[in-house]
């Protein structure tokens, strides 16, 4: 008896194969991008900041402030990632005197304002903090005479 060699058929393969990329890796995700762009747009776009009709920053990624007359973030060794946007409430706190030296506004408008944008933690997990481009844009909107060399 003689053996008859089957080719094999891969057509089937291939087709479930391109038929998955396009599915998961084309459709899927521009129908969730735009489910995200209609229901939820600004956190969809990386929740970004703008000043006098600029983009600025996102409110999600440390920006680079160097600036005595600004909140700075923590530094990248105290930051899991290094684009940490928030500080802790007592960081915060602790450069209200050099703001203030730098700019002449009271050490108590400072506290103040960093007082009024601390976000909440869920009970009792996690530290009060705030978010670092929130408060130097109400320093900017505040004191735009002080700042208009930074802002261009």
């Amino acid at each position: 008896m003689e053996k008859s060699k089957s080719v094999p058929n891969y057509r089937p393969v291939i087709g479930v194969a391109l038929l998955s990329l396009l599915l998961c890796g084309l459709f899927f995700p521009l129908v969730v991008t735009g489910i995200a762009q209609i229901i939820l747009p600004y956190q969809a776009n990386g929740e970004i900041v703008h000043l006098d009709g600029r983009s600025v920053g996102s409110a999600l990624i440390a920006q680079g402030f160097n600036s005595t007359m600004l909140f700075h973030s923590r530094p990248a060794n105290q930051s899991a990632s290094g684009v940490d946007p928030d500080i802790t409430l007592s960081d915060a706190i602790s450069q209200v005197p050099r703001i203030s030296g730098a700019t002449g506004i009271p050490e108590a408008r400072l506290t103040s304002i960093v007082d009024e944008n601390v976000e909440g933690t869920l009970w009792i997990f996690g530290s009060p903090y705030v978010n670092v481009l929130r408060l130097n844009l109400i320093l900017i909107g505040e004191n735009p005479h002080l700042y208009e060399n930074l802002t261009g």
